[in-house]
Parts: structure tokens; sequence; C-alpha cells
């Protein structure tokens, strides 16, 4: 197995490269599914007994990060520097940053077509931001409860 320092990151041609070989590893690592935040919510709501959601699931549009098909309750768990939260304000970065400018609208523009095309079809669309989670998971955790009763 290849250490980190030996390993050759393909490049997809979707972003610039980077200036900096150690912030293309990290960004190389981010995850687009069962990122912590997710894990942790999960976690929760497993501890008090939600069950019934699937994760990701494929048969409504834009699919959510948590559905619970028979309440028709869809959840995005969205990172707060990714999908750009509007409670923490993170710097956009300073290299190559009309490219993350262009970047993190599209994010922006894609996360209000998916609620909005779940909404067309009857379901009703939570978003839970990363920083809530680690700020206060319980009340979360109520949330989706109260959504689901």
């Amino acid at each position: 197995m290849k250490s980190m320092s030996e390993t050759q990151y393909l490049r997809d041609h979707r972003s610039p490269i980077p200036k900096n070989e150690a912030v293309s590893r990290v960004m190389s690592a981010n995850k687009e599914k069962d990122t912590a935040p997710e894990l942790t919510l999960r976690k929760a709501l497993w501890a008090m007994g939600i069950r019934g959601y699937r994760k990701n699931w494929k048969f409504v549009p834009g699919r959510p990060d948590m559905a619970f098909p028979s309440k028709k309750l869809a959840v995005f768990v969205h990172g707060c520097y990714w999908h750009r939260c509007p409670a923490c304000k993170l710097p956009i970065p300073k290299n190559n940053s009309d490219f993350w400018r262009v970047k993190f609208r599209a994010n922006k523009l894609r996360d209000k077509r998916k609620i909005k095309e779940l909404q067309k079809i009857g379901w009703r669309t939570m978003v839970i931001w990363e920083c809530e989670i680690k700020r206060d998971l319980k009340k979360e955790t109520r949330l989706i409860k109260k959504a689901l009763s």
C-alpha cells in the first residue's frame, strides 16, 4: 500500500490545480456520503428509536441524505463549508477564488433546485447544518422527530 506522499492524485479537471499539495490531499479526502455530521445525526436518531429512513434514496429527486418515504420527509445534512452556511459565513479560499465563488454558487443553486423538486411532488424538506449538529444535536433530533409525528 502506498503512503500518502506516494499517492498520485488523479485530476478530473473539475477544479483548478491547487498551489499546495496538502490542500489537495485535504480536499480529496472530503466525502460525498456518510460524512461525520450525517453519521452523528443518524446515530442520535437511532438512539431515539427513530427508524424507517433511507440513506441517499434514489427514488426521489435530489437523493436526500435521509428520506422517510412513509412520511414524505427529506432531510439534507449540509456541511457548512461546501453549502455555504449563512450562520458561519466562512471565507472564500484565497487561491483560485473566482473558481470557488462559481462552485459555491452552483452548489447553492443545486440545493435550492433539489428542495423545489421534492416540494413539487408533495414532500416536506429539512436542511440541518453541520454547525447546528455540533451546537445542539438534541434540538436537531427533536425537530426531525416532531416533523415525523
